[in-house]
């Protein structure tokens, strides 16, 4: 299983992408079912975030679940589930 948190998917966002639209933050209850694209985060900065989840936590994410992952529940949901890189799917 690969738990990350609300916490640590805002630390990558904003190193990866950058802050998030102004006056939006990433924590607390209601952003984990915020739309992504309410951040100002699109598709292409999910994939740039997600490669690095990837890396650092040796797990296979599939593309187009991630475009799927509209709010960082689902998101988180989908990391929480994913199969380690080179597992048997």
């Amino acid at each position: 299983m690969n738990e990350i948190t609300l916490a640590e998917l805002n630390e990558l966002l904003l190193e990866c992408v950058g802050a998030p639209e102004e006056g939006m933050s990433l924590d607390g209850a209601d952003a984990l079912d915020t739309p992504f694209l309410e951040f100002g985060y699109d598709s292409l900065a999910l994939l740039q975030v997600t490669g690095v989840i990837e890396r650092r936590h040796g797990i296979a994410l599939n593309d187009d679940a991630v475009a799927e992952a509209e709010t960082p529940r689902l998101l988180l949901n989908l990391i929480k589930e994913a199969p380690r890189a080179g597992a048997a799917r």
